[in-house]
């Protein structure tokens, strides 16, 4: 069971070791949740086909075919524009081949009063791409509702276990009790289950007659993930944030430019641009469809591995899944040479020539570059953009 990518995000308050010591043996007992298929998981959106492995960032809830809610601090390394895409399916990690859907998400919010340090109305709404074939989990039907001290409730993610022999990466599930309910959130205890790392953003269920309901997302934690779990009430979203979502009318259909002449075609907005590309002006010059991992290149027959693509090419994700998904990338300009590998008494001498391979970094550093031309392309004063936000 999970709360974020806490190494990463900084998402569960600083526990004082006094507590840590004093703290009763860990609770975080869950079970596998096969029916719960409205749990979804989110990840950082995958740009290459064949051997890339899915990367958890957090939990979420379906609340309609095309709509999931999530934690607002769930967004915080790459933004709400950043690449992302949901997964819906029991196990995402370690399967080499998770047998779930994926969705691509096309649009993101941060709710307007979230407050990173206090995770105040830490909740974000995600537009997918396309609807999916799930039944959404039921909100509430008013604010206010029967959430009270001692209601037992359902929690659900795929996050941290704290057991060696249940890694996250599988959807879990578990029971809390509530002990506490605030105006906009609402906390609770081990019962005997408790979320943990991973789990933000993932579904806080609550039985209401012949029905369960979706009372809370989780949001942050003791540290230890043993004593108490801070939840966002929905009931508290719904008018000012969730309905108004809902209701939005769907997005004029904009015609898209070809995916074998994006080298030699500019865009303007990212809804000329095929299969969730981005559109990138970098400095003066025309705005380019672009992969952020990939910069600037042409999309041509459909592929599997690198191998299939030629000399320079790679095999790119357009979209999480399908026939057409995966397509044979060429870049428009050819790549630098790679630098050669210090040698004799330059070896081990240390430097910056050693970059970490970590998959987060590539995409990381990638992103942050798309973001900053994307400042600069909107601030015709030429004005030095302020540095991007990557975490809390």
């Amino acid at each position: 069971m999970a709360v974020a990518l806490a190494s990463l995000l900084g998402c569960q308050p600083v526990e004082e070791e006094s507590r840590q010591r004093t703290a009763r043996s860990p609770v975080v007992q869950g079970t596998e949740a096969p029916e719960a298929i409205a749990a979804v998981a989110l990840i950082a959106r995958r740009a290459r086909c064949g051997g890339e492995s899915p990367m958890l960032l957090c939990s979420g809830a379906l609340i309609a075919p095309d709509v999931v809610l999530t934690a607002a601090h769930c967004l915080a390394i790459f933004g709400p524009e950043g690449p992302h895409e949901v997964y819906l399916g029991q196990v995402l990690l370690p399967e080499p081949e998770p047998q779930g859907r994926f969705a691509r998400v096309s649009r993101a919010v941060i709710h307007p009063a979230y407050v990173p340090g206090t995770h105040a109305y830490d909740a974000a709404l995600l537009r997918l791409a396309a609807p999916v074939a799930a039944a959404p989990f039921a909100l509430p039907e008013s604010t206010g509702g029967a959430l009270a001290t001692g209601v037992s409730v359902r929690v659900v993610g795929y996050g941290d276990t704290k057991d060696a022999q249940a890694p996250s990466g599988r959807r879990r599930q578990g029971t809390l009790t509530v002990t506490q309910v605030e105006g906009s959130a609402f906390r609770a205890g081990p019962s005997p289950s408790m979320s943990c790392v991973g789990d933000s953003g993932g579904p806080v269920l609550m039985r209401d007659g012949e029905r369960e309901v979706l009372v809370g997302i989780t949001a942050s934690g003791d540290v230890a993930c043993r004593d108490e779990a801070f939840n966002v009430r929905v009931d508290a979203l719904l008018d000012g944030f969730i309905r108004p979502f809902l209701e939005e009318a769907p997005a004029p259909v904009v015609p898209t430019l070809p995916l074998e002449g994006l080298c030699s075609a500019s865009c303007t907005r990212d809804a000329e641009c095929p299969s969730g590309l981005t559109c990138v002006a970098r400095g003066e010059g025309p705005g380019r469809c672009l992969l952020p991992a990939l910069q600037e290149g042409d999309y041509g027959t459909t592929c599997t591995e690198d191998a299939a693509c030629g000399t320079g090419g790679v095999c790119a994700r357009l979209e999480p899944e399908g026939a057409g998904a995966c397509r044979c990338f060429t870049p428009c300009a050819p790549p630098p040479p790679e630098p050669q590998a210090p040698s004799g008494a330059d070896a081990g001498s240390g430097g910056c020539t050693s970059v970490p391979s970590s998959a987060l970094l590539v995409l990381l550093f990638a992103w942050a570059g798309v973001l900053t031309s994307r400042r600069q392309r909107r601030d015709p004063s030429g004005r030095a953009p302020p540095p991007a936000h990557v975490g809390l």
